[in-house]
């Protein structure tokens, strides 16, 4: 490697490594850790609606989420998230190494309602909503207007197998389900950043 060419990659590391903390404090967010700083409700939080959002810079997507889980898997922090076959999001999860889930206050819930009535197959949502959209070091999307941004990166991804459906609710779910069966996607935490 030659001298100039060992400098550059040099200075791109640095860069990249300072990237998430300017990105987001810019933004207003703070970073946290999620194993100690974590005080909602797991059994509630994706009960109250989260924005799950994929893709990278040329193109992503988000919708509204309303199903998931918190807790630790393979001895990391992670959130599991559940997708159904014909979201458009899907196509994005499906080619992403990461994602992130995020929170909006009460004056946004506007954004909640429209992620998740309205397809990014029809027309960019965000842009729609006059969101702004900003990138992690890792490229991953998130929008500037969230309360809480958390990071994921994908450990583990499938779909739910109805041969495994052991009671009448998944079965009663997807029986009247047009959307199809949901993939589930298991996401270790690697960053978290709140207002």
């Amino acid at each position: 490697m030659n001298r100039r060419h060992f400098f550059t990659v040099i200075l791109a590391a640095l860069v990249l490594a300072a990237t998430p903390a300017w990105a987001q404090e810019e933004q207003g967010f703070k970073k946290f850790d999620v194993v100690k700083d974590f005080a909602d409700n797991g059994f509630q939080w994706f009960r109250d609606a989260q924005l799950l959002a994929a893709g990278d810079k040329e193109k992503s997507n988000a919708m509204t989420i309303g199903w998931g889980a918190v807790g630790t898997l393979w001895q990391k922090p992670a959130l599991t998230v559940y997708v159904a076959e014909k979201r458009y999001t899907k196509e994005f999860m499906d080619k992403a190494e990461y994602f992130t889930v995020m929170s909006f206050d009460v004056e946004n819930s506007k954004v909640l309602t429209y992620m998740g009535t309205k397809s990014g197959r029809d027309g960019d949502k965000a842009q729609a909503l006059g969101l702004h959209t900003a990138y992690t070091a890792n490229g991953t999307p998130y929008y500037t207007e969230a309360t809480m941004v958390i990071e994921c990166k994908i450990m583990y991804a499938a779909p739910f197998d109805p041969s495994g459906f052991k009671s009448d609710v998944p079965k009663n779910m997807y029986s009247r389900f047009p959307a199809g069966v949901h993939s589930m996607y298991v996401g270790e935490v690697v960053n978290a950043w709140k207002k």
